[in-house]
């Protein structure tokens, strides 16, 4: 395998976050450095960071550095400031729990310490910030090892948007048992969604495959029902950005429809993700906020030319909700977990 790119970290003076940029790859492997809030909100919104834990592990980064900006504001002040910084970057994609989640838990650091002054919080948060992805190695390793017992040597695989590395800190979540495969020399077949409008399954999950050496053939989104029907995939791995109490999952735009088609052919359907994507004050799929992007994303974005009428309107949600019938298994760092979810979702985070 590859050596693994760093792709979210602090930086060696700890005033600011390094990124990679997601948005120029494959074709340009290029590092952003944010300072101000502007600079964090922007590169969350704008997808420069992406995948739900590494949000999360970003978000952390983020309000830590964030928090040394301001260190020079008594205990009350700088609480109230720092609450307004990770309200502001909350506020950029409201659909990932992990960015909520993350923030919550740093601003529970300060709100938990109410004797620390400033400087100890400041050491507090660091020691938070790097726990979380610290954390997050760990659970991608977990999940990778549980989900790689769901399959076989040769196996096809069909994989929506990307789930690997990029999107977190070590492994993946959905393409995680792939690469620990890979190490213990087992082989897939994997196809790719191209995950329009925004290809990250073109950009990303292709780039990281076949870095790695994985087989992995692209295909357009709507290839998805001819490769099932001929054979070739033997189960689906995706990822998610949000579980509700009832095994729901919210995940990138065009998940529902793939998980409808492995339903009719008979294939597993797998949900791969950390147990802090699992939101249980969310009842169902209809009480999680879908994010609307952009129509430049549909018309005019990787091409030269727009594709499409200027006056025509377009509908961009950037996810949909996969309802929890349709889900084989939902695969944490503690296990597989299998329906009914209202029950078992919480039992395993129970233990």
């Amino acid at each position: 395998m590859e050596e693994v790119l760093e792709n979210v970290r602090l930086s060696d003076t700890d005033d600011s976050v390094i990124i990679i940029d997601q948005t120029r790859l494959p074709n340009e492997l290029s590092f952003v450095e944010l300072k101000t809030a502007a600079d964090m909100y922007r590169a969350i919104y704008e997808l420069q960071v992406r995948g739900a834990p590494a949000i999360g592990i970003c978000a952390g980064f983020c309000l830590y550095v964030l928090a040394k900006g301001i260190a020079g504001l008594d205990r009350s002040a700088f609480a109230a400031k720092l609450q307004e910084f990770s309200d502001y970057l909350n506020s950029a994609r409201p659909t990932a729990v992990n960015l909520s989640w993350a923030l919550r838990r740093m601003m529970g650091v300060v709100h938990g310490n109410p004797d620390a002054d400033v400087p100890q919080l400041l050491e507090l948060l660091k020691k938070e910030c790097i726990a979380i992805q610290d954390e997050d190695i760990k659970m991608c390793r977990a999940i990778s090892e549980h989900g790689l017992t769901l399959l076989n040597d040769g196996d096809g695989i069909l994989t929506h948007c990307n789930a690997g590395p990029l999107a977190t800190s070590r492994y993946g979540t959905a393409l995680g048992p792939l690469f620990l495969g890979k190490e213990r020399g087992m082989n897939f077949k994997v196809y790719a969604d191209e995950t329009r409008p925004l290809l990250q399954g073109a950009r990303l999950t292709a780039f990281e495959l076949s870095r790695a050496g994985i087989d992995v053939t692209l295909i357009c989104d709507n290839m998805a029902s001819i490769v099932m029907k001929n054979g070739w995939v033997q189960a689906c791995f995706v990822g998610c950005d949000r579980v509700a109490a009832n095994g729901d999952v919210a995940n990138k735009i065009g998940t529902s429809g793939l998980a409808i088609l492995a339903h009719y052919y008979g294939i597993p359907f797998y949900v791969l993700g950390p147990s802090s994507t699992i939101d249980l004050s969310c009842k169902t799929g209809e009480d999680i906020e879908i994010e609307l992007r952009s129509p430049d994303e549909i018309k005019t974005m990787f091409y030269s030319r727009p594709m499409a009428p200027k006056e025509v309107k377009c509908y961009n949600p950037a996810f949909d909700v996969t309802d929890h019938s349709l889900i084989t298994g939902i695969i944490t760092e503690y296990g597989i977990c299998r329906p009914p979810y209202d029950v078992n979702l919480i039992r395993m985070l129970k233990g």
